[in-house]
């Protein structure tokens, strides 16, 4: 019996690779973006904190010099969660972009796919004419053989 060989089979090989390499891409992204996050929620939990004190404080005795560092403190945090804020956008257009890429890996490995799905029917379609000239042929001959003994 015949052996379906697909011709681009390589090339599918490596859009499987590069459909991996993508996905593998993303994850790393949205770990990343994960993490920014987290540091910006943990970010912002310490301006809440700094805020407590500085209430604190204010209800307590006036000690200006602790009230001006714990002010200092908050006006850093809206700082640095700006920048985190920064830091997630930027991270979040390339999650973008990886999404991007990663369909367009699938759609790739798709269509290769489909490509060598519709070899393998024309590959069957071949297989199957050619086994139906081999039964004509069997047919033919024993029918011939039939006609040459009577």
């Amino acid at each position: 019996m015949a052996k379906f060989l697909y011709r681009m089979q390589n090339i599918l090989d490596i859009k499987y690779k590069l459909e991996e390499q993508a996905k593998q891409h993303y994850m790393g992204v949205r770990i990343r973006l994960n993490e920014a996050e987290e540091r910006l929620l943990h970010l912002e939990q310490r301006k809440e904190d700094y805020f407590d004190e500085y209430r604190r404080l204010l209800t307590d005795r006036l000690a200006v010099l602790e009230i001006e560092e714990c002010k200092n403190a908050i006006l850093r945090m809206d700082e640095y969660i700006a920048q985190q804020q920064l830091v997630i956008q930027q991270i979040e257009q390339e999650l973008e972009e990886a999404v991007r890429r990663m369909n367009e890996a699938v759609q790739q490995r798709k269509i290769h796919e489909k490509l060598k799905e519709k070899q393998f029917e024309a590959f069957l379609q071949e297989l199957n004419q050619e086994e139906m000239k081999e039964i004509d042929q069997l047919i033919s001959y024993q029918y011939n053989n039939k006609e040459q003994e009577e």
